[in-house]
């Protein structure tokens, strides 16, 4: 790829490249040493999920993640030339995991009509297959006879029933040495799966069944706390102001007064950064359902009044998330603009960080052209861009420059690593016997 084809991958942020997300750049170069021998450290106490992708917000003034997923499913939208680094970081991740490992077996997410998911799933096999694992795809879903998948290329992906031996779960004529779930388990781990001598990654208890986002980033705001004071820097802008609300229940209109105080009580405490800050902005907070993905379940929120107010088709939208499981519980998330833009039309984008174990392998930029820096990008009509990295996000260009590419793109590792490692710390205190 040359010079020409990078620049034409990366948005120009359409703030002044000054101010204090150069301040955060800058301290992150200042200490890179300590920065890497901080998570080095961490590792070692704390390992790393088997793959994860967050979702960054760069506000110009604040970098955070907004989420962290453990089954990433766009594994196709990576960049190619980071393929190689991939490669290398699953197999120190099935390494650690099973030495000895020779097969794998991947359970995809139940759904058939979403292409683009498949394409996912094709590119880990592939990934996988040149990390040298024999990879078959497995489901409890279809039945007992295998059904094939065929993406837009004409590739087949076949899809075969889970058989179970005692502890041991395989295909017909395979026999896994340890199953790798892209399957975020948003309806529940099927009894298939609970109670195996064969390593399950990442662990059931970690779905969406049963893991909040409100969790997660309970773990993150302690960890950017610790950052903050490695680095004299107000955790605040590496970290979003959150609160979790009770039980609600949309299409009663149960909980809603306890909805709106956590709406105002974060709103509250933003205005106060800002005027801090000197920003002149009306902050907004960002209400989601506080298990699920997808996109669903999400809604942009200016005013605690607003809350109070939604007409049926808005409570009908938050009430019900993925598989058609219910929100009874949400999290109110500081709203984090994203100023980053790409392409001629000027789309709103953001960054997606990906690993597998504790390196980073990649990412893209999440692009809408039809949503506001406000509003969630992770609905129907977005569009991926491969992040054209350097080194992949864990070396910056050494000069100093917080603005130069591969300096933006290593603070991008940084506060993506910070998330991981908080996902870390959920895996630790994950219950062994997860179902």
């Amino acid at each position: 790829m040359g010079v020409e084809a990078v620049q034409e991958t990366v948005p120009r942020l359409t703030t002044a490249l000054t101010g204090p997300l150069l301040e955060i750049e800058a301290r992150l170069l200042a200490h890179q040493k300590e920065i890497e021998h901080w998570f080095s450290a961490q590792w070692q106490k704390t390992p790393a999920p088997f793959y994860t992708s967050v979702d960054l917000r760069n506000a110009g003034f604040k970098l955070a993640p907004v989420d962290t997923n453990l089954f990433p499913g766009g594994f196709n939208n990576l960049n190619p030339a980071f393929h190689p680094l991939c490669v290398q970081a699953l197999k120190a991740a099935v390494e650690r995991l099973c030495p000895d490992a020779a097969r794998v077996l991947l359970v995809p997410e139940g759904h058939t009509r979403n292409t683009f998911y498949w394409d996912n799933v094709a590119a880990l096999m592939q990934l996988l297959g040149h990390a040298g694992y024999s990879v078959r795809v497995g489901s409890w879903a279809v039945g007992e006879t295998p059904a094939d998948v065929t993406l837009a290329d004409g590739r087949t992906i076949t899809i075969e029933p889970i058989t179970r031996t005692g502890r041991r779960v395989g295909l017909a004529d395979f026999h896994p040495c340890f199953v790798l779930l892209n399957n975020d388990l948003s309806s529940g781990p099927p009894e298939l799966l609970k109670d195996l001598e064969q390593p399950v990654v990442p662990p059931l208890a970690l779905g969406w069944w049963k893991r909040l986002k409100s969790d997660h980033f309970t773990q993150y705001r302690r960890l950017a706390v610790e950052f903050g004071e490695l680095l004299d820097l107000d955790p605040w802008l590496i970290d979003p102001v959150f609160r979790r609300c009770g039980r609600i229940d949309f299409q009663k209109r149960e909980g809603e007064d306890c909805l709106a105080e956590n709406v105002d009580a974060v709103l509250t405490t933003v205005r106060a950064k800002y005027r801090e800050y000197g920003i002149d902005q009306e902050p907004f907070v960002i209400v989601k359902a506080d298990a699920g993905t997808y996109g669903m379940g999400i809604m942009t929120v200016r005013d605690a009044a607003a809350v109070r107010q939604l007409n049926r088709k808005q409570r009908n939208k938050m009430a019900v998330i993925k598989e058609g499981q219910t929100v009874e519980e949400v999290m109110v998330q500081e709203g984090v603009p994203t100023f980053e833009t790409f392409g001629p039309d000027q789309a709103v984008a953001e960054p997606v960080i990906y690993m597998v174990d504790r390196f980073v392998v990649g990412g893209f930029y999440r692009v809408h052209t039809t949503r506001g820096i406000d509003e969630n990008l992770n609905a129907p009509g977005m569009q991926f861009r491969p992040l054209a990295f350097a080194d992949s996000c864990t070396h910056p260009d050494g000069s100093q420059a917080p603005d130069a590419r591969p300096n933006r793109f290593y603070a991008y590792g940084v506060i993506g690593r910070l998330a991981l490692l908080a996902a870390a710390r959920e895996l630790q205190e994950a219950p062994r016997d997860s179902a």
